[in-house]
């Protein structure tokens, strides 16, 4: 079977029912979709966190509207754990860990992520999270990689959905071992938020460093938009550091490297 709307399909259809973990991004809003369709007894359960952008939310619950899900918002209550806080390099672990107990709380069924093979190859402890709680990985199951994702999206007709930047929670932004906070993470989304209206569809991060804040752009910014920036860091007291071509990752940092 070489279609990959029609191996996921195949995974799905053993299933007589089934809970999604929503982010709001590509990979969970194109399985939760694909898996309304099949699995008898559907659930999208979508976590509220200062760690998600507003607009993700808004999304995930459009979504639902929409195509008719039975979504449940939840706290997963990380915010609640030090560990998760301390911001280790671990840190995925901890937010992982809440969310899928949370979600084994409120469900009496399997439960599923959308975690794809490109995810596998790099360190990622909420995969070991994932294990400790049986998630299912329905792409990986399926040899699905991110391309084949977005394919699978627009032939839904979920075209919007396709295009999607990779957009990981705000939290990635953190520079690790500094402490995860409210108000940083309220901050990182309204300056991306305001970047992203003059560029949509571009990586954009805003990253909280021991220097300061910088901006990470897929592309250089018109000078306009840092300058923009930096009087957005001076008005809330936070030193501007500049801006830089994106780097994925640049925030984690494992010990000894």
């Amino acid at each position: 079977m070489t279609d990959p709307l029609a191996r996921l399909q195949a995974e799905l259809q053993r299933l007589p029912k089934l809970a999604v973990a929503v982010s709001g991004g590509v990979d969970s809003l194109t399985l939760a979709h694909v898996a309304s369709g099949i699995v008898p007894d559907f659930h999208a359960i979508h976590a509220m966190s200062p760690a998600v952008p507003p607009a993700a939310t808004d999304r995930v619950r459009q979504q639902a509207k929409v195509h008719g899900w039975r979504l449940r918002l939840v706290d997963s209550g990380e915010f609640a754990d030090p560990h998760y806080r301390a911001n280790p390099h671990n840190r995925c672990y901890f937010c992982k860990s809440n969310l899928y107990g949370t979600m084994r709380r409120v469900f009496d069924g399997p439960i599923a992520a959308g975690t794809n093979t490109d995810d596998l190859g790099e360190y990622r402890p909420g995969l070991i999270a994932a294990d400790d709680y049986d998630v299912l990985h329905p792409y990986v199951a399926a040899d699905i990689a991110k391309d084949d994702i977005r394919a699978i999206a627009r032939a839904c007709g979920l075209d919007e959905i396709a295009d999607l930047p990779a957009q990981p929670c705000l939290a990635s932004r953190v520079t690790t071992g500094i402490a995860i906070r409210r108000d940083d993470l309220d901050f990182i989304d309204m300056v991306e938020t305001l970047v992203r209206a003059d560029t949509p569809g571009m990586d954009i991060r805003c990253r909280i460093t021991g220097d300061g804040v910088v901006l990470e752009t897929g592309t250089p910014m018109p000078d306009a938009t840092v300058a923009s920036v930096a009087d957005l860091c001076r008005r809330a007291n936070r030193p501007f550091a500049g801006s830089r071509t994106y780097v994925r990752g640049s925030a984690f940092v494992i010990p000894g490297e």
